[in-house]
């Protein structure tokens, strides 16, 4: 047993390593004692903006480096344990370090992920858009499982859910949901599900129970900055104003509180009702027109890149990434990475970071 605990260490160890080097910690360090030796000039807070700038990187320089140096000391205190252990020969030990170095090979895994999120809006918010595909009432029910799902997830991790936009199916479910995943790394992660999502159960709502086949898109865009270089010109706005829909007691129902926004120049329609005022929805139709502008930006500049490699991009919903099979057999499978998970049950309930890990090690290998 300590034999194969002492090859485990020494591997995550070589991993502990790649991570020095592939996040530079070295760098880092260095970088911190410059921004606190500038912290210590008599002017620099003459510029509050430029002050609150250095603090925030400097406070995200420290966090880094602090969890990777906490990953490093709980790697050697586990090599000093294990010695012990083996030198004693003592069970109870090794059965210690098993557990712990279970733990720690999870926090290095979670490590290596961030890493892996190096776009510009990777570590930013998220807003994650849901559409149901034909199939009237059963695709729509399919729109409100993965919505549990998506939250479910971003709850686990400590994240804000919040909905900006939704409407409600005909008869059960949701036609489509708008929403934003506000915590660390909450686009980097979500981009990974951008795409079409396929389910495959015994229908409830077919009396003869009948395998149906419903199809949903969910669309991943980076909450976007005001502060972010996008030009948006009043007079290219057409501003609407109604009355909200759905739940919400008589306040919705009397006063016209939601907001549509069209950006004329692009045909770009947002719409934000889930806040009480007409000023946060309106707020809130900005950010999401924000976003979409930007990601309007991302795609014209994939598409030129494309065109220069004379590759064809598919300009529609894009194939299905994943498929959920609940009927006649339980299994969840990524179409792009193969990665399958038996257990349908633990994947609605929001345990989709296996799919996430694979396709964002696939992105980086190119």
């Amino acid at each position: 047993m300590y034999a194969e605990l002492s090859r485990e260490l020494e591997n995550l160890g070589k991993r502990i390593e790649e991570l020095r080097v592939s996040l530079d910690i070295a760098q880092k360090e260095e970088e911190i004692k410059r921004l606190e030796e500038a912290m210590l000039d008599p002017g620099f807070w003459n510029d509050p903006e430029q002050a609150q700038q250095v603090t925030q990187k400097l406070a995200a320089l420290k966090d880094r480096v602090t969890r990777f140096q906490e990953l490093a000391r709980a790697h050697e205190d586990l090599a000093v344990l294990l010695a012990l252990g083996e030198e004693e020969e003592d069970e109870a030990v090794a059965r210690e370090v098993a557990g712990e170095l279970k733990k720690l090979a999870r926090q290095v895994e979670k490590m290596e992920l961030e890493v892996l999120l190096n776009g510009p809006y990777d570590r930013g918010n998220a807003i994650v858009s849901l559409h149901a595909g034909a199939g009237g009432t059963e695709a729509q029910d399919w729109v409100e499982m993965l919505l549990r799902m998506y939250t479910r997830w971003a709850e686990e991790k400590g994240y804000r859910v919040a909905i900006m936009d939704m409407l409600p199916g005909d008869e059960a479910g949701i036609k489509s949901v708008t929403f934003s995943v506000a915590g660390p790394n909450a686009y980097g992660y979500l981009r990974a599900e951008k795409g079409v999502h396929r389910l495959v159960r015994i229908s409830p709502f077919d009396a003869a129970g009948r395998r149906h086949t419903s199809f949903a898109s969910v669309d991943v865009l980076p909450e976007v900055e005001e502060d972010v270089q996008l030009e948006i010109r009043p007079e290219d706005l057409k501003i609407d104003t109604f009355r909200s829909s759905g739940a919400g007691g008589q306040h919705v129902n009397k006063t016209e509180s939601a907001v549509r926004i069209t950006h004329l120049p692009t045909g770009i329609v947002v719409q934000c009702q889930s806040e009480r005022s007409q000023i946060a929805n309106r707020n809130a139709a900005m950010k999401l027109l924000r976003a979409r502008l930007l990601d309007l930006e991302m795609k014209k500049k994939e598409a030129e890149l494309a065109a220069l490699r004379g590759e064809q991009t598919e300009i529609a919903w894009g194939n299905q990434i994943r498929s959920y099979v609940f009927h006649p057999y339980s299994l969840v499978k990524d179409h792009r990475t193969g990665v399958e998970v038996g257990n349908v049950q633990a994947v609605m309930d929001g345990e989709i970071d296996e799919f996430i890990s694979a396709y964002l090690r696939q992105k980086a290998k190119g």
